[in-house]
């Protein structure tokens, strides 16, 4: 799979062998740097969540004509489906310059649109004062959205995983991952906030735009810690001894596509997790099992903290183990767990929702803790930045558009108690993703 004498530069060399601070604790001569990668994906789901919430919320009445509320909330979800799409995009576009140019500055540059696409959506008028312009303008700034967090996961977890000791790969590689429960509290928490202190008048009107504000602060605190980065040493190594590709993707597609194939499969049940257990189970909770808004926020909440163990114990464990095991242990979990999720949600019973909730997120810490390690090292560093950030993007339309849109209509046609097999089917293409890697590299 991989082109005969294609010189694999290691995910560790930049070591802090010869370092005269290398006796320090890794992560403490490291910090800056896995704050940048840490920040930039806290920035990602905290806009990617802001956007899912009201989604769940407010958006079905707000940007589409009158109409039945189920119907609603499908073209609401089709809407957040769209950053999916645009993702992969993204990935080749980011890819391409990151592959060539250099991790810092693409960073920067999906950063900027990112943020600049979320905070324009709280502008947006509704469909009562645009008519058919309100979604358009909604769906153009989802794209926009999407098309900047195509090229921000994949790069981030190079940043970390490139300036790595040996030994510490998957480790570092967590610090991405790790945004995703430090986004996901903010968003959770601002509307939480919010919900508590407005009527239901006022959140509808104004109150869900303040996240959207909001995330002007992420966005400068990411960008001032990104642009005082130097680039990775592995990117650096890779130049000197040869100029990169003319077209990354070209060379990635031509000489490693079945890594790009396991990839994109390795990665489907993390995001099916995530989605199914924030946006899909808070649409579930609020409109169809009678939960209140600020309730199910607040369940939602404490289930967040067992993502952000579960990251930590997979990645800790990765590093011993090795890193596509501990996906093959997630992923069969995953499995197991997609057999429990529907009863679990429609049970009546907020405790047993809350450990519902609780279970899928930790074991989305075990199949998302690890990716940044274990994709890295599927590719060599001239094409890694494609390679990691199209797969990563490809497997997210799978598990994290297709997937919630069929639980929703799964829902509405009365199948809720059979949503988790599509968890289940989620953390299959995983394991067999994971599985094939192996031969793929």
């Amino acid at each position: 799979m991989r082109r005969k004498g294609a010189r694999r530069v290691s995910v560790d060399s930049g070591a802090a062998g010869g370092n005269p601070l290398s006796g320090m604790n890794p992560i403490r001569q490291n910090a800056r740097v896995l704050t940048a990668a840490l920040t930039g994906t806290a920035v990602e789901f905290y806009d990617f969540y802001v956007f899912a919430t009201a989604t769940a919320l407010v958006f079905g009445a707000l940007f589409f004509p009158a109409s039945s509320p189920e119907a609603q909330g499908v073209q609401a979800f089709m809407v957040f489906g769209i950053a999916f799409l645009a993702r992969p995009i993204g990935a080749v576009a980011f890819g391409h310059f990151g592959d060539r140019v250099g991790r810092k500055a693409t960073l920067v540059a999906s950063l900027l649109l990112m943020g600049g696409s979320t905070l324009l959506v709280a502008f947006l008028p509704g469909y009562a004062s645009a008519g058919f312009v309100a979604p358009l303008l909604l769906c153009l700034l989802r794209f926009g959205q999407g098309f900047g967090l195509g090229g921000e996961w994949g790069g981030a977890a190079l940043l970390a995983v490139e300036n790595a000791p040996k030994g510490w790969e998957s480790r570092f590689g967590a610090a991405p991952q790790l945004g995703a429960p430090v986004g996901f509290l903010a968003a959770n928490g601002l509307f939480l906030v919010l919900g508590m202190n407005l009527s239901d008048a006022d959140f509808l009107s104004w109150g869900w735009r303040v996240p959207f504000l909001a995330s002007i602060v992420l966005v400068a605190i990411g960008l001032w810690v990104r642009l005082n980065l130097s680039e990775t040493p592995a990117f650096r190594e890779a130049l000197a001894h040869r100029p990169p590709p003319a077209v990354p993707l070209g060379t990635l597609l031509r000489h490693h596509w079945g890594a790009v194939l396991a990839g994109s499969a390795g990665v489907v049940a993390c995001f099916a997790l995530f989605y199914l257990s924030t946006a899909f189970a808070l649409d579930l909770g609020t409109r169809q099992l009678g939960y209140g808004r600020e309730q199910f926020l607040l369940l939602q909440l404490g289930a967040n903290f067992f993502l952000a163990l579960g990251i930590v114990l997979a990645a800790t464990l990765a590093d011993r183990f090795g890193a596509a095991r501990v996906l093959l242990v997630g992923a069969l979990c995953t499995i197991v767990v997609g057999l429990l999720f529907g009863p679990g949600l429609q049970s009546g019973s907020a405790q047993a929702v809350f450990a519902t909730l609780s279970l899928a997120l930790f074991t989305m810490g075990f199949v998302y803790g690890p990716l940044g390690g274990w994709l890295a090292g599927l590719y060599p560093v001239e094409v890694r930045y494609s390679g990691v950030s199209v797969a990563f993007n490809a497997g997210g339309i799978l598990g994290g558009a297709v997937t919630p849109l069929l639980a929703k209509q799964m829902t509405n046609i009365g199948m809720g108690g059979s949503i988790g097999l599509l968890l289940s089917a989620a953390g299959i293409l995983t394991f067999v993703g994971v599985s094939l890697a192996r031969s793929a590299r």
